[in-house]
């Protein structure tokens, strides 16, 4: 547009001081952002950025708002440019997890391609599970003759289903069966979920501290019939010797 002096004019304090210099950008794309930001200015001959009060930055909240409202309220002053690149450059990186086999893996491969595992006494295992279980858009679902399909999990995202359910948001800390009964009415399944379910109410410190006291003895109360024989053996004696009464 063949401007020589620009103002800037933002509503960040943080982001005038940095430009300025009065302030120091710890954060590595913000320095980068910065060098940029100084490197685009020196095309100009005067260039000047400030920071204005909230009650005078109604630009800037027609700037803001443009991505959630409409045009028709802008005034002509405000200009509108769309960015379709960056202006600074950053390598994307895509993290990528390991694929690791489950308890899911052997029958989804058998559902799917018909592949047993080499071992015969783990592919009879898959042959007498299968039936139970079925593939629905590729996700392993097992099948329920009272309740609707459970879709299946691994061991690690259980666990964490369950943990939500136990001590969540809508949680209330209860026992392994009421909790095991959440988990199904959920529609997930895992073959450990009852395993553990009882060993997370064992180790919810929580639980353990507010639970009911417990009557009940700590072990098995057993009659002492010991005694008896030995009475009964006293009596035994004395019918015997009519004497021994009298002593």
């Amino acid at each position: 547009m063949g401007a020589e002096a620009v103002t800037a004019l933002t509503d960040s304090r943080l982001v005038a001081n940095q430009v300025n210099g009065s302030s120091v950008a710890k954060d590595k794309r913000m320095e980068r952002c910065v060098k940029m930001v100084h490197w685009l200015t020196k095309s100009f001959t005067v260039f000047t950025i400030k920071q204005i009060p909230r009650s005078e930055n109604r630009r800037a909240d027609a700037l803001s708002k443009l991505a959630s409202t409409c045009f028709d309220h802008l005034s002509k002053k405000v200009l509108v440019e769309v960015l379709t690149e960056r202006s600074i450059d950053e390598q994307r990186v895509n993290a990528l997890a390991a694929t690791r086999d489950t308890w899911m893996t052997p029958l989804t491969k058998f559902l799917q391609h018909g592949i047993l595992p080499d071992n015969h006494g783990e592919g009879r295992k898959i042959r007498v599970k299968a039936p139970s279980y079925a593939l629905v858009n590729g996700k392993l679902y097992r099948k329920g003759f009272t309740m609707p399909w459970l879709k299946c999990m691994d061991e690690a995202r259980g666990k964490e289903a369950l943990q939500e359910v136990h001590t969540g948001q809508a949680g209330a800390h209860e026992g392994a069966r009421a909790l095991i009964g959440k988990v199904l009415r959920m529609g997930i399944y895992w073959p450990t979920t009852y395993q553990d379910a009882v060993e997370l109410t064992r180790k919810c410190a929580e639980c353990q501290t507010y639970s009911s006291v417990q009557g009940n003895p700590p072990a098995h109360v057993t009659n002492i019939s010991n005694p008896w024989s030995f009475y009964r053996w006293g009596i035994n004696i004395m019918g015997s010797f009519p004497e021994a009464r009298g002593n």
